[in-house]
């Protein structure tokens, strides 16, 4: 997976950064903050939500289970259609099949639906390093790419940036792009949007390459979905001679009743919607009615990996709503740069490292950035245990041991710097199984209480960097007992 930002540091780091930025805060507080309330009065409409959870839950566990299976079945439905499919065991290969396909084209510029996965794998920068220039055409990834910035939130990817910042990006860079801002441009929401229009509207008409992610893929029909709120996409869908959908194999869904479940829990969990103003399905060509070539990419880039995790291969559920990053307390002070990758927030913190490893500091770092509030599991739409999936994924980063990388069974060895965390879990296992040892060390930390340091020297400052350490009771607890109760009631 090439989605790693590259110069990020570890998410503590980041994270240390990005609280300091007072306008930043307050742009995810108001955002964040919207988005949620007006997501629990959608969800506070439907009786059944807990029943609709549910069943999102088994329908996508059961395609999980038989993946192959449907893919199979998705491939020769979108066949019979007059589509083409191609298979990308990773980021590199998924570049140069998109590479390829719109050199034989013969064109040098396309059009781009909003689509996680070619950001997953940096699709546009491989593009132009073949001479090949992508225009995103969703509004907040315009504002990202006008002004050469870095996608913070899954739904709303400028949501680190407020309407001022637009305005000058737009009045500054539009013009490099092709139509300028209009003169005398304010911030003003009805006139950013006519600006975006403006700029986009020459370029629908010219393309005739477009390229798009999808939200689901109906294996029965070989039906791909788009859901979104702009029209940017049916635009891009529709317009071009030539389409390409790059998208990863989790989005398959075994048929149109399945299908249903989500086109009601996705809507209220990202936007807040009953229905999304625009959802456009496609199957391959018709004559006379859109593209007339249709290639679909399907993109693995460790999601076979993640699916050999017995526990973490729930985080291949996810629908990417983005509910989760609402509700985070770590997401709303961090904001989403912090996680040095296209997935941010709880949902990053589980996904980024099983499909990139945990190699690097930062993939290392990821299942630490949270609170294990639980929060983020309370709001999924498809009962993802996120906190679940982020201690194991911390045990993974401290002890090491087996895992599937690129399909085959390797041991890990325990990332640096976990050293002194295994050593203190080793001395509280042998303190555990020797009582007297650990009442003697309990009344010896009591006695000494006045000359502990509030943090830790050594290793244990990356523990107390961020908390005081706990004060320790002027006696340990079987103390107190044996003082109040005479040892009476089965005090041992």
């Amino acid at each position: 997976m090439s989605g790693t930002f590259i110069g990020m540091p570890a998410f503590p780091e980041a994270a240390r950064d990005a609280v300091r930025d007072t306008t930043l805060r307050g742009n995810l507080r108001h955002a964040t903050h919207t988005i949620r309330a007006k997501r629990a009065k959608a969800v506070a409409e439907v009786s059944d939500w807990a029943a609709l959870r549910e069943a999102g839950k088994r329908i996508k566990d059961h395609t999980l289970l038989h993946l192959d299976r449907y893919l199979e079945q998705l491939e020769a439905a979108v066949t019979a259609a007059g589509g083409t499919v191609h298979w990308a065991a990773d980021a590199g290969e998924a570049n140069r099949i998109v590479a390829r396909l719109v050199r034989e084209t013969g064109e040098s510029e396309v059009v781009k639906v909003k689509s996680m996965a070619t950001q997953e794998i940096g699709l546009n920068e491989a593009l132009e390093a073949e001479g090949i220039r992508a225009y995103e055409t969703d509004l907040a990834e315009l504002i990202v790419q006008l002004g050469e910035d870095r996608p913070s939130h899954i739904l709303v990817p400028a949501i680190h940036r407020n309407r001022a910042e637009i305005r000058d990006v737009f009045r500054s860079q539009m013009g490099a792009w092709g139509r300028p801002a209009p003169d005398g441009l304010t911030d003003t929401p009805a006139e950013l949007a006519e600006a975006a229009r403006l700029h986009l509207r020459e370029k629908f008409l010219r393309a005739r390459v477009g390229i798009s992610g999808a939200n689901f893929m109906v294996a029965e029909t070989g039906t791909l979905v788009v859901v979104e709120s702009e029209g940017n996409g049916r635009m891009c869908l529709t317009l071009p001679e030539t389409l390409i959908s790059v998208v990863g194999i989790e989005k398959v869904v075994p048929s149109w009743r399945d299908l249903e479940v989500f086109l009601q829990t996705l809507p209220r969990s990202s936007t807040a919607e009953r229905m999304n103003p625009y959802t456009s399905t496609w199957t391959g060509t018709t004559d006379g009615d859109g593209p007339r070539v249709f290639h679909l990419v399907l993109l693995d880039n460790g999601r076979t990996d993640t699916l050999a995790d017995e526990v973490g291969r729930q985080a291949l559920r996810c629908i990417r709503c983005s509910a989760c990053l609402n509700v985070c307390p770590v997401y709303e002070r961090a904001g989403g740069h912090a996680y040095g990758s296209v997935y941010p927030g709880p949902i990053g913190a589980i996904l980024s490292p099983q499909l990139r490893g945990t190699g690097s500091a930062i993939d290392a770092s990821l299942p630490y950035a949270s609170s294990l509030c639980g929060a983020c599991y309370e709001v999924c739409p498809v009962a993802i245990d996120i906190p679940e999936v982020l201690v194991h994924l911390r045990e993974r980063v401290a002890q090491g041991g087996p895992v599937t990388r690129e399909g085959n069974k390797v041991v890990l060895k325990p990332a640096a710097g976990h050293g002194a965390e295994r050593a203190a879990m080793r001395a509280a296992r042998w303190a555990f199984r020797h009582p007297g040892a650990l009442r003697a060390g309990q009344r010896l930390a009591s006695r000494t209480r006045r000359l502990h340091p509030r943090t830790l020297p050594g290793p244990g400052r990356a523990w107390t960097g961020s908390r005081d350490l706990p004060p320790v009771p002027p006696e340990p607890f079987r103390d107190w007992w044996q003082r109040t109760h005479g040892g009476q009631d089965g005090a041992r």
